[in-house]
């Protein structure tokens, strides 16, 4: 049965790995921008905040240094703001680049990081995800006490995902990503997402995500369904899908909060996030 009750959680990606300032000028690089639009997007709705580091070339970078001083900034403005970190395949190959930002402690530990649990391709690049890699990862994050955010983007995955279960490398809480309409991996069809719910392990927290044009239906689909939303400039750099009104972060989580408000679910506290997410 579909709640409509719980409170909703909006994820926001506020960077990601491939949008540039000439793409979008609102998409925040630095980490001054970062820190501010998250700061602005809190106030609008926000209450996961999933970040990327760039250098100053708009590059993605592992540096730890950075993610540190990105979360120390966002925490200042966001007492117990929900932090997820990334340790993308994408560009970085190596454990030891993509695990850097997880050797965080103290009040700058992150809550999550994300765990793809597959390889696929994206339009322009692979994102390679070696099963061993998979594994090594899980294992350091139960390790530290971090979250794995499971990023979803095939059927296959999610089949992955209680295969990991089984063998005790992934454990409860279970945070999960569907994100479809990616070339390449699933379609981004109302089918495809009711059927992901549905197999994915019970108790589970989910958030559905469309990529570019299809980011909104995907949002509001899966607010419908009783489910979280992921939203941001990471995935999407446009209100509209003919590409003539340029997004920002801030539009996004207005757009996907007025959702959740026809829909009448309230926007979840950060307080109720973390319950909701299973951390202390």
């Amino acid at each position: 049965m579909i709640d409509l009750t719980t409170p909703v959680v909006i994820n926001l990606a506020l960077t990601g790995m491939v949008p540039r300032k000439k793409d979008n000028p609102a998409v925040p690089i630095t980490t001054a921008e970062i820190i501010a639009d998250a700061a602005r997007c809190h106030a609008a709705g926000a209450r996961i905040f999933h970040i990327h580091a760039r250098d100053a070339n708009e590059d993605p970078t592992y540096e730890r240094e950075l993610y540190a001083e990105m979360t120390r900034g966002i925490r200042a403005a966001i007492p117990a703001a929900v932090i997820c970190v990334t340790t993308s395949g994408r560009v970085y190959r190596s454990f030891e680049h993509r695990s850097d930002s997880l050797r965080l402690d103290g009040p700058l530990k992150p809550d999550l990081a994300s765990l793809t649990l597959g390889s696929l391709n994206f339009p322009q690049q692979a994102s390679v995800n070696e099963p061993a890699m998979i594994q090594r990862l899980a294992q350091e994050m139960n390790g530290l006490g971090i979250v794995p955010e499971l990023e979803i983007f095939d059927f296959g995955m999610i089949d992955y995902a209680h295969y990991l279960i089984g063998r005790k490398l992934l454990r409860e809480p279970f945070v999960f990503n569907l994100l479809l309409g990616s070339l390449g991996t699933s379609a981004a069809t109302g089918l495809n997402l009711a059927m992901m719910v549905e197999r994915l392990p019970a108790g589970s927290f989910w958030s559905a995500a469309g990529i570019g044009r299809f980011q909104f239906s995907m949002n509001a689909l899966g607010l419908t369904l009783g489910g979280h939303a992921r939203t941001g400039l990471e995935d999407n750099l446009f209100l509209d899908a003919a590409k003539t009104q340029p997004a920002t972060n801030e539009s996004l989580v207005q757009r996907t909060a007025a959702v959740a408000a026809a829909l009448g679910r309230p926007i979840a506290s950060t307080a109720q996030t973390r319950q909701l997410l299973g951390l202390p």
